[in-house]
C-alpha cells in the first residue's frame, strides 16, 4: 500500500513540475506575442532625463521622443527626432551635444549621433559633423564622415574622411583634412 501511495506522490510531483515549467514557457511566449515583431517595449515623449551624482547634476538629456528596444537580443534606445545633451565636468563647466537623430546601444555603450551633429565643449571646442560615434566606455569619439572642428586656440580642421579622438580632444587624429594650425614659436624655440 505504501508503495502505491509513494508512486502516486512521485507521479504527482513529476506532473506538477512539468506543469510549472510549461506555464513559465507559455508565460514567456504570451509576453513575446503581446509585442509586434520589432516593436519597442516602451515609448516616451518630451523626455527630460536628469542624472545626478552626489547631489550634483551631471547630465541632462532632452528629447522629443524615445523608443526603448531593450526587449530585443541586442538592446538599444532610439531618439528618432533628435536629442540635446547637456553635461557638466568636475569643475561644473557645461558642454552640449545636439543631433537630429541618435541611437544608444545598451550592451556596447556606443552612441551613434546623426544629422547636424554639433558638439560644444566647456573649453570652446566646436565640432560639426554629419555623424559622430561616442564610445562611452572608452571615452572616445570618432567618425568616418566629413567634419569641421575649431579648437580653443583658434586652429581648425575641415576633414574629408573622419577622425578619432579622446572625448576631451586632447588626443586628436585626423585621417585627411585641410585647416589652420596655430604654432607657438616660443615653445618651438624652447624645445631646441
Amino acid at each position: 500500500m505504501h508503495t502505491s501511495i509513494n508512486m502516486f506522490k512521485s507521479v504527482m510531483v513529476l506532473v506538477l513540475t512539468i506543469t510549472l515549467f510549461a506555464c513559465e514557457s507559455n508565460y514567456q511566449n504570451v509576453k513575446n506575442l503581446s509585442l509586434s515583431d520589432g516593436a519597442p517595449i516602451a515609448e516616451g515623449k518630451n523626455i527630460n532625463f536628469k542624472y545626478t551624482d552626489s547631489g550634483k547634476l551631471v547630465t541632462n538629456l532632452i528629447a522629443e521622443k524615445l523608443l526603448d528596444y531593450s526587449n530585443l537580443d541586442f538592446p538599444y534606445k532610439e531618439f528618432p527626432n533628435g536629442i540635446k545633451v547637456l553635461y557638466w565636468n568636475d569643475k561644473g563647466e557645461k558642454s552640449t551635444v545636439t543631433s537630429d537623430y541618435a541611437i544608444q546601444f545598451d550592451e556596447t555603450g556606443l552612441v551613434d549621433l546623426r544629422k547636424n551633429v554639433v558638439l560644444v565643449t566647456a573649453d570652446s571646442v566646436v565640432l560639426k559633423a554629419d555623424q559622430l560615434y561616442w564610445d562611452q566606455k572608452n571615452k572616445w569619439v570618432f567618425t568616418d564622415k566629413p567634419y569641421q572642428i575649431k579648437f580653443k586656440d583658434g586652429s581648425y580642421n575641415d576633414g574629408a574622411v573622419g577622425f578619432d579622438s579622446s572625448e576631451d580632444f586632447t588626443t586628436f587624429l585626423s585621417r585627411k583634412n585641410q585647416g589652420v594650425q596655430l604654432v607657438d614659436k616660443n615653445k618651438i624655440d624652447d624645445a631646441k
